[in-house]
């Protein structure tokens, strides 16, 4: 939760009667007192005045808000995070489904970058297999089609 002026103004209040106190040396408190005026979120003002003692909160019009963080969970316990995509793989996709609009100019990229992709994939484990061979299927296509072209184009000629 984001924190608000009053609370790193309380925050101050404590690391100085902290220094007051004589709990913090001067170096310590101005590097505190940086960071506490730099913070974002309660997460943030509770991990500096988390080891200094802090007396009773001021009444506020709306009931105070905790300032601890989520309860952690051991990393054990948490889903495996899915595996990243292969950029490669993305731009082959990208550059294979431009290709028609493009008059064939974005198939041989879409070709280079899908093997690139695919060999990436397999040494990496990455996801995005899907995307590299609809990318090189339909940058082939292109090629072949403007081969076609090409062929038909001469064989007109003649």
């Amino acid at each position: 939760m984001r924190a608000s002026h009053a609370d790193r103004e309380r925050a101050v209040d404590v690391l100085k009667a902290g220094f007051a106190e004589g709990r913090l040396s001067q170096g310590e408190y101005e590097q505190r007192l940086g960071r506490a005026y730099q913070a974002q979120t309660h997460g943030q003002l509770q991990a500096i005045v988390a080891d200094l003692p802090q007396g009773p909160v001021p009444e506020l019009s709306r009931p105070p808000q905790p300032m601890a963080g989520p309860p952690m969970v051991p990393r054990t316990f948490l889903p495996a995070p899915p595996p990243r995509s292969n950029g490669s793989a993305t731009a082959a996709l990208v550059c294979g489904v431009l290709s028609p609009m493009t008059w064939g100019l974005t198939a041989i990229p879409a070709v280079v970058l899908g093997h690139k992709a695919r060999a990436e994939i397999r040494r990496t484990g990455e996801s995005g297999d899907g995307m590299a061979l609809a990318g090189l299927v339909i940058g082939w296509l292109s090629i072949a089609g403007m081969a076609f072209m090409v062929l038909a184009l001469i064989v007109a000629g003649v």
